[in-house]
């Protein structure tokens, strides 16, 4: 039988399991990889793809994850299936350098904004800006690419304004860069393929027994953020004024959600209206819970 592949996901809980041991305590036969820091940054230089696409093209993983709309989407085509045992929260928001002229919200009309193409960045910086601004003044731009490509073109001063979260987050709240408006968001987990459920099972066993520890105790464990950051970055990183990051929540992922979510992406016609799938619930998710 294939290892069950484990992907850490810019997220403090895997990397807590894996040096902590709660993955071989659970009994859990794996291969642990890493895609950023092994790469300096490159696997997320795909400016104008985004993670819809990479569940589309497939992902190595059995268990990954990505924002709650776009696996929602995803899961309704067929692509994947939504775990529905729980979700997550990730620290998110949009941010410019010191010395922009952006200071509110409403500053942000018509401003370049990079995020991820039908990613989280994507739809919740619509949702945060919408309160503010209309749609035809939010202006998204999807070439910088990913997560720490974006990052690296606004540290490097390539980009006006860049959504960010998880580490990327803590890193430009740490350089001067500021925050203004915040865009924390939801991430839903999904399952390739037909890995054994007591492997997922044991999968986030281990999880929950770090997110225990990351909760008690998060300063012991911020320094796990380098191991995913391109080295470029290391010296200029301390970790200890950090956050902990994103959280994952030990509760259902709801029908009600799920239909809330899906009927919230029509509204805003991030998809072409043929490419939102059935939206039925049942046929879309997975549960393990015992």
């Amino acid at each position: 039988m294939a290892k069950f592949i484990v992907e850490p996901h810019f997220r403090l809980q895997e990397w807590v399991a894996e040096e902590k041991g709660y993955f071989r305590d659970q009994g859990l036969d794996y291969e642990f990889r890493e895609l950023i820091r092994s790469t300096e940054g490159q696997h997320h230089n795909k400016g104008g793809s985004g993670a819809f696409q990479s569940i589309e093209q497939g992902r190595e993983a059995n268990v990954s994850c990505a924002c709650h709309w776009t696996v929602n989407v995803a899961a309704s085509n067929g692509h994947t299936k939504l775990y529905s045992d729980l979700y997550s929260i990730a620290p998110s928001g949009i941010f410019v350098p010191a010395d922009s002229e952006v200071r509110t919200p409403a500053d942000l009309a018509h401003v370049p904004i990079s995020v991820g193409f039908q990613s989280g960045s994507h739809y919740s910086t619509i949702q945060a800006l919408e309160q503010y601004i209309p749609a035809a003044k939010i202006n998204l731009v999807f070439e910088d690419g990913m997560l720490f490509s974006r990052m690296e073109r606004l540290i490097d001063g390539r980009s006006e304004a860049a959504a960010l979260f998880s580490g990327p987050y803590y890193f430009a709240e740490q350089l001067g860069f500021r925050k203004i408006i915040d865009t924390t968001f939801m991430i839903a987990a999904m399952i390739k393929g037909s890995p054994e459920a007591e492997d997922v099972r044991r999968y986030f066993r281990a999880l929950r027994s770090a997110q225990r520890d990351i909760d008690l105790r998060p300063e012991l464990y911020t320094h796990y953020y380098k191991n995913e950051f391109p080295d470029r970055f290391h010296a200029m990183m301390d970790t200890r004024r950090w956050g902990p990051g994103e959280r994952i929540v030990f509760e259902p992922y709801t029908k009600e959600v799920f239909e809330e979510s899906f009927e919230w992406i029509a509204q805003h016609h991030i998809f072409a209206e043929d490419g939102m799938g059935s939206g039925q619930y049942d046929r879309s998710t997975i549960s393990f819970a015992q």
